[in-house]
């Protein structure tokens, strides 16, 4: 089996071609990445020295670089993890998550038609669905929810899924999607939620909450949505949308003072700015379908894989101390040191 992983420097990808290396060993692994400011090479130094690892930096935008590549390798299975993922970034600069999203997986789906590729697969969100009411606990996105994106992250991978399914359908090419809950876990880019929480309680800084961290996210470990990708790609239907959830919904003024509590920092580092431009209220997935017909569960309590989230940024500081100095913290004043304390 060859597997081309595209944006696997990043961090879902990353775990992925990890957990992909220990469930199918015999498998050929080669990933692309841009490594923008969420890819990091150094994150995939246990598999560097794998004979049957190759990494390649490139744009997948780039079609002559994509297409030799293909031309090279002849991946079997392609799983699209290039992304620009970040909702405020969208905000702040819409246009290129537009050519990553869009454009870039438009010259993928083109060279796996150009040289006969098995099965595409594009990882997508729960963001493409919008926001669930709080007073509707009952509700939950299906694979049948009508797309509804709210922010110019979700509305270009909303776009790219119908391009993916056009594919399918104008072509012939075998695809499939996945649309997951929030992540987390090990080599998350610390401007998400939980890793951002982590790396400030630890360093004594501010804890920067939007509104009043009442927004709800169901939390999904990162593994468990790696073993669902990977049943999928193997044995999923060609066409088919397959939701992945954790059935983990928490608010997010819970999960910074249950990381207080886990690192015994006091809730007083807690403060609440001015909300995100279109905030989504809710997000809940009812991953049944992927239960029934690939008897996929998750198997990480929401608790257990904080605990080891916690653990893993404890014992590996380095990284992403590193990655929170210079550039990042220009960002990071830009997004957070000029909000209003409400």
């Amino acid at each position: 089996m060859r597997i081309l992983v595209t944006g696997g420097a990043g961090f879902i990808g990353s775990n992925f071609i990890f957990y992909m290396r220990k469930a199918h060993p015999d498998c050929r692994i080669v990933c692309i990445d841009k490594l923008t400011y969420a890819g990091d090479l150094s994150t995939l130094a246990p598999v560097m020295e794998d004979p049957d690892f190759r990494f390649v930096r490139a744009d997948i935008c780039d079609r002559a670089a994509v297409y030799s590549l293909f031309e090279e390798e002849e991946p079997e299975i392609v799983v699209n993890f290039a992304a620009e993922s970040h909702v405020d970034r969208s905000i702040e600069d819409p246009e290129i998550f537009l050519r990553t999203n869009i454009l870039g997986t438009q010259v993928l789906l083109d060279a796996c038609r150009k040289f006969g590729t098995e099965r595409f697969h594009q990882v997508s969100t729960d963001e493409v669905y919008g926001d669930l009411p709080l007073d509707r606990p009952e509700l939950f996105f299906t694979e049948e929810t009508p797309l509804s994106p709210s922010s110019p992250y979700s509305s270009s991978k909303a776009s790219a899924d119908l391009l993916v399914q056009a594919y399918y359908r104008t072509y012939g090419l075998p695809v499939s999607i996945s649309r997951c809950s929030n992540n987390y876990g090990p080599y998350q880019f610390p401007e998400k939620l939980i890793p951002l929480m982590i790396a400030n309680a630890l360093s004594g800084k501010s804890l920067p909450v939007y509104g009043q961290g009442l927004n709800v996210r169901d939390w999904l470990y990162v593994e468990d949505h790696c073993r669902a990708i990977g049943l999928i790609v193997t044995k999923g239907r060609p066409g088919e949308v397959y939701n992945v959830g954790g059935h983990n919904e928490m608010r997010n003024i819970d999960i910074v003072k249950l990381i207080c509590q886990e690192l015994g920092k006091p809730e007083s580092l807690i403060v609440h700015v001015e909300d995100r431009k279109g905030h989504d209220l809710r997000y809940a997935i009812d991953p049944a379908k992927i239960s029934r017909e690939l008897g996929w569960l998750p198997e990480t309590k929401f608790q257990d894989g904080l605990k080891k989230t916690i653990r893993w940024y404890l014992d590996n500081r380095s990284w992403w101390e590193r990655i929170v100095s210079g550039e990042y913290q220009d960002y990071y004043k830009k997004m957070y040191g000029s909000r209003i304390r409400l």
